[in-house]
């Protein structure tokens, strides 16, 4: 007899004097099962320590698991942490919710972990937050071989399946909001423009970025601003990584001689940062200084004084890219979905 350690339900359709189709049914389809049989097989296989067939191998050779893998190359606490990611999970997690779909969660951030994290996963297709670095999470997940499609790409790569947003678009409304209430003092609080960067950048810095979501937002700014009068190299961007590096860079712009009446940020991540320094240090949102975020997050609903921001549509998004693993419709080129713009209270005219 087959040891415990090697059971398999063969062993255990011989030993029950039955059929292997008979002894599968058992575990698979009870009902077409005689009772006394079902009864006589489960008692074999329970004393033979058999505990079933594997789920994973019955879910693979069915050829699908009914669930959708999201993946980032960020630790796991990203998923949990960072605002737009947060908000966006839990827009995945509704749509997943609401066709029963199961998820799960990849971390890339280790890197020696990474191939085995993405090969190992028991999912139908993958979702990737390329915010940043995603080139070899998107190596990886080709060689599954299955659906996946990209959600704030920050390369520009025609050949990747992504939903996403225009950037530059939605830079451009920021901007002409804040020109359009009169201002023309602008500083730039940017989000991650290479790895590793943080501080004031050159004009050569920002159009030769890595990542061109930061990249297309400060043109997207710029070009918008020059319609107004307002020239490029007028108005400082700086590029942030973190808290420290965001309070770093407000600190250094409201140093200035002539400090900016309107600071466009392009992340609501950063607006949010900025604006408790901005109060720390007894400078008033609009008042003093208008700012703008980008994103869209709960939170910037619920700041002191409500975030001005561009709304990324992420429900939409999050539907989209559910459907297009589970159908296995990816598309084939970029797919864009329009941006809004929420006026709330952080912006006004400027004084003086």
């Amino acid at each position: 007899m087959a040891t415990k350690a090697t059971v398999k339900l063969a062993d255990v359709a011989r030993e029950a004097g039955v059929s292997k189709g008979t002894a599968s049914n058992v575990f698979s389809r009870p009902e077409v099962v005689r009772d006394e049989v079902r009864e006589h097989v489960l008692a074999t296989a329970k004393a033979m320590g058999y505990g079933g067939p594997s789920v994973q191998g019955r879910l693979l050779r069915a050829g699908k698991v009914n669930a959708i893998g999201v993946a980032a190359v960020e630790p796991m606490a990203y998923f949990f942490e960072d605002p737009w990611a947060r908000a966006l999970m839990a827009e995945i997690s509704a749509v997943c919710d609401a066709s029963g779909t199961g998820m799960a969660l990849v971390s890339a951030k280790n890197q020696q972990k990474l191939v085995w994290n993405i090969q190992s996963a028991l999912v139908d297709g993958f979702i990737l937050l390329c915010v940043e670095g995603g080139e070899k999470l998107v190596e990886l997940t080709r060689e599954r071989h299955l659906p996946f499609v990209a959600l704030a790409l920050g390369v520009d790569d025609k050949s990747i399946p992504t939903i996403g947003i225009d950037n530059i678009a939605g830079a451009s409304m920021a901007a002409r909001h804040l020109a359009e209430l009169g201002h023309r003092r602008f500083a730039v609080l940017g989000t991650e423009f290479s790895e590793g960067g943080a501080g004031l950048l050159t004009d050569g810095q920002v159009r030769g970025a890595t990542f061109s979501t930061s990249r297309d937002r400060a043109i997207g700014y710029w070009r918008t601003l020059a319609e107004f009068g307002v020239a490029p190299e007028s108005v400082p961007v700086y590029e942030t990584q973190d808290v420290a590096s965001i309070r770093t860079a407000i600190a250094a712009i409201f140093a200035a001689a002539e400090p900016p009446t309107a600071i466009l940020a392009m992340s609501d991540r950063v607006a949010l940062v900025a604006m408790e320094w901005l109060a720390e240090h007894g400078l008033r949102v609009p008042e003093d200084v208008s700012i703008v975020g980008f994103d869209g997050v709960k939170e910037a609903e619920l700041s002191e004084p409500p975030l001005t921001t561009i709304v990324q549509p992420l429900a939409e998004i999050a539907r989209q890219a559910v459907q297009a693993i589970l159908q296995d419709d990816v598309p084939a080129q970029r797919r864009s979905i329009p941006l809004t713009l929420a006026v709330r209270a952080s912006t006004a005219a400027p004084r003086g």
